[in-house]
Formats: C-alpha cells, structure tokens, sequence
C-alpha cells in the first residue's frame, strides 16, 4: 500500500502538468513588447533600464519578460533606447515611458525608426527568443537539428554550393568557457525561394551546423598538424578544375592574432571529410594576389572571371582553380595620376602593384595628388558633399531592381561610432565609380563591421535586400556588452523603393 502511494505521488508533477500546463506558471510575468511605429513590428535589441540601473535587452520578437519582486503592479519608469531608432522625450529630456508591469498583462512601447535600414533580428548565439519563451508564446522560427551550442559568432561568409548555402563564421564563443573555437565554424541551410514566404530571414535562420560529438560546432579547418594560432578563411568560391567540377576553394589565414600571421594561401574543401584543406600555400609577402572579401562572378570577353575585394572589387582572376592558384594570374585595378594634357587618374587593371583601394584613395585625394572627380571607391555623403565615406568592409552585388551594382559596407571612422555606420551606394559597373553615398544604419559607440549583403536572400525582384554584420563592442571604446547580442551576427532589411535612394542615383 506504502509503494503505491509513493508511487502516486511520483507521478503528482506528471499530473499537474498535463491539467495544469506550462503556461499557467508564465502568468508571473509581465509582457512589455517595443514594436515599430509604422509596421508594428516587434524590434529587437532595445535597451530598457529602471532607475536603478536594472538593464533588460529585447529579444527577436522585440519582447521583455519582467518579473521583478518589489516592482510588480506599480509604476515604474523606463530609458529606452535603440540604435537607429527614437524614443519621444518627456518634459525633463528624458527619453522613456512609465509603465505598471502586471503578471499576464502586455505592455506595448512605440518607437520611431530613424535609420533606413529595418533592424530584422540576431542571426547568432543562444536565447533568440528567450522572453518570448519565458512568455509562453508561439516561436516564429522553427529550431535547427544541430543549433551547434554557439555563444557568439564573429564575421560570416557564406556561398552557395552543392545546392545549399554554405555558412561560415570566425571566432566561435561557447558557453562552456572564455575559449572557444577558433578554426572556423560551419552550417549548411537550404537554398530560399524568394517566392516562398517561408523561406524569408526575417524571424531568423535555423542553421544545420557541423557539430563535434558534444553537440558544439567543430572546426572547418582543424589543421592538427600545425596545432598553433587561430584559422581565418574568407571569400569562399566555387571554380571549375581541370575535369569541369565544381569545386569550393578559399583563402585562409594562420595567425597569432589580428597583427601576426604565420602562414596564409589558398584551402580547398573536402567533400567527403567536409574539411578545408591547404592546397597551396603562399609566401607571406604575398599580399593581394589571392581571394579576398565576398567575391563577384562576372562574364569578362565569354569567360567567368572572380572580383575579389571588401567592399572594393579592386582584384580579378579567371574563375578556374588553377587560375585561383597561380599568383601570376592576378590583376589589380588601380589608378595612377597622369599631369598631360591634364592632371587626371586613369584606372586600369595591371599585374605588378597592389589595387588602389578606398582610404588610399582619400589619402592622395588630401595630398593633392588625385582628381577627387576620378574616385571610385571614397564617395561622398549624399547629405552632406563636403565629406567623403571611407569604407572598410562590405560587399558588391548586382541588383536587378536597381538596374545596378549596389554597394553595402561599414565606415571607417564614422562620426557616432569607430566601425558601426553603414552605408549604401551603387554604381553602373562593380567596380565604381560609386560616387555619392547615403547611411543606412547606425550604432551609438558600439560596432557593426564585415557588412555582408546576402544576394540570395533578396525578395521582390531586388526591391528587399537584406544584409548582416558582427555586433560588438569591439573597437569602439565602450566597455558595455550588450547581453546576448554582443560578439553575434545582426540581421537588416532595406527597402530600395525607398524615396531615399534617389540621392545615390547616378544615372
């Protein structure tokens, strides 16, 4: 009889469970959701902080689950505050709104964006949409096989290829301990169809990534042979070899950190043991006549030929692998400054010296030593022509809602932050001129580098266009991290139908 009382009892939770579900317990929290002013949408990553300093970050879903003993069913006031958009300010100069947080009730907080770019969701980490879990309510993004156990992820690349997309991020964070992967994490998604509302990014991307034994992302490139330094690889190709297979190479980097390399050269994918592998390997000396940034394929004269460059595709190379493999077959645009019959820049593509690229083109602009009317990769600010945009890193990609080659890339040494504002601009050919430039995004002292729009995400024609970029607080001399966010990937929308984009038009 004893036994089986206690065996009731074992299954008392079981019980309460099912006649009492998970949702009866989340009434404990209160519901505070900032949404868009205009399309009522959720936005993620706005900072709500109390008067004594308590800090709550929104989740994908633009959702905060509050429950804080003491602060339940009173008024409490809240700052809130998100990059690119704006909150109104009271009378005192305070941008914020006073809210009484009531277990199971919304609160909903209206913001006005500012910026043109729609700040969509984090791509990265963990806890996407964690209050919104605490909260009971219905995912919007279904979860990935293999989530890979990630923390934070660093600068993405990404390539289409055995029909997939093919991902890759840098430096790996896991929750484990400080030190995390360092040579290279993967995932692999399905193509999107642009029709397939579905398929849109909007709500986030369940990656499928390659994984270790304990469930947290493996590295791409192990190299055990050579155990020392962290592995970059980046701009990703796909190339015919001498058999007419496609075949996924890209150039990689040993280093000891971000100043000191000790090897770098050209890594080919292995598709059975789904590692890179080096294939040819480069003297150090060798400094651009590799692949670089997120390359372009173009026709040149019938034949495929690879831009490489970020965000100037100022380097090319037959679109072979044994052209990607032998240096000789380089060439890089760069311009030179000729006095007769008038100072000019002629532009052209040659083998012996490195590709002029966007701060070296501001500098010999400010020396006087170059026509600012010759630039093709310093464009001025739409807003404001007296100031030039120099650009650090991004990508080109033709559009077809534009009629043109469109330029998305990070600023470098912006005015709000060091590597945070990003800007667009277009051009007839890939590489420039871009001559006029307006800004998309913005981060109050904090960082969005390594822009990278993705063409295969591109809806409506090319009218939406959606790019991503590392959010840290890395060289931005702010010692504020903020939770969950920092050190991932952070998603953007924009709208080329925008009467904004008029500025930058250069028909």
């Amino acid at each position: 009889m004893r036994s089986r009382i206690s065996r009731y009892f074992c299954l008392l939770p079981v019980l309460l469970l099912i006649f009492f579900p998970i949702t009866g317990f989340t009434q404990t929290w209160a519901e505070i959701q900032v949404v868009d002013s205009v399309n009522r949408r959720g936005i993620p990553l706005v900072e709500l902080e109390t008067v004594n300093s308590l800090l709550l970050v929104t989740d994908n879903a633009g959702r905060v689950a509050f429950h804080e003993p003491g602060l339940m069913n009173r008024e409490i006031f809240f700052t809130v505050r998100s990059h690119g958009y704006e909150m109104p300010k009271d009378g005192f100069g305070f941008p914020g709104v006073r809210i009484t947080p009531q277990p199971g009730k919304k609160a909903v907080i209206s913001m006005t964006r500012k910026q043109v770019a729609e700040r969509l969701c984090r791509l990265t980490g963990e806890g996407l949409y964690r209050d919104t879990q605490l909260l009971g309510l219905p995912l919007p993004l279904a979860p990935s096989k293999n989530p890979g156990m990630v923390a934070g992820q660093d600068s993405v690349q990404a390539v289409e290829f055995q029909k997939h997309i093919f991902w890759m991020w840098g430096d790996t964070q896991r929750m484990e301990y400080p030190l995390g992967l360092f040579r290279m994490a993967g995932a692999t998604t399905p193509i999107p169809n642009p029709a397939d509302p579905s398929s849109s990014p909007e709500h986030g991307i369940a990656f499928d990534y390659f994984t270790a034994k304990n469930g947290f992302a493996r590295a791409m490139m192990p190299l055990p042979e050579r155990p020392e330094g962290v592995i970059w690889i980046n701009a990703p190709c796909v190339v015919k070899d001498e058999q007419g297979k496609d075949t996924l190479v890209a150039h990689y980097s040993r280093r000891k950190g971000l100043a000191d390399e000790l090897e770098h050269g050209i890594a080919q994918y292995n598709t059975e043991r789904a590692v890179f592998e080096v294939i040819r390997q480069l003297p150090l000396s060798e400094t651009w006549r590799h692949p670089a940034g997120h390359p372009i394929l173009i026709q040149k004269d019938g034949a495929p030929w690879l831009l490489f460059g970020s965000p100037n595709p100022n380097v090319r190379v037959p679109a072979t692998l044994k052209d990607v493999l032998n240096p000789d077959q380089y060439e890089a645009f760069s311009a030179e400054t000729t006095e007769k019959p008038k100072k000019t820049s002629v532009w052209r593509w040659q083998k012996s010296s490195a590709p002029t690229d966007s701060k070296t083109e501001l500098d010999r602009i400010k020396k006087g030593n170059f026509e600012p009317a010759d630039a093709r990769f310093c464009p001025i600010d739409a807003s404001s022509p007296k100031d030039r945009v120099v650009l650090h890193s991004g990508t080109v990609r033709w559009n077809a809602f534009r009629n043109k080659w469109v330029l998305v890339a990070c600023q470098f040494m912006g005015k709000e932050s060091f590597l945070g504002e990003v800007w667009y601009a277009e051009a007839n050919d890939p590489t420039g001129p871009f001559t006029k430039a307006i800004k998309v995004a913005t981060h109050d002292h904090q960082t969005l580098y390594n822009v990278c729009h993705h063409a295969f995400l591109d809806r409506d024609g090319g009218r939406i266009i959606h790019f991503e970029g590392t959010y840290t607080n890395d060289f931005s001399n702010n010692p504020h991290k903020t939770p969950r966010y920092n050190y991932n990937q952070v998603l953007f929308r924009l709208d080329l139908g925008d009467a904004r984009f008029q500025s930058v038009s250069n028909k």
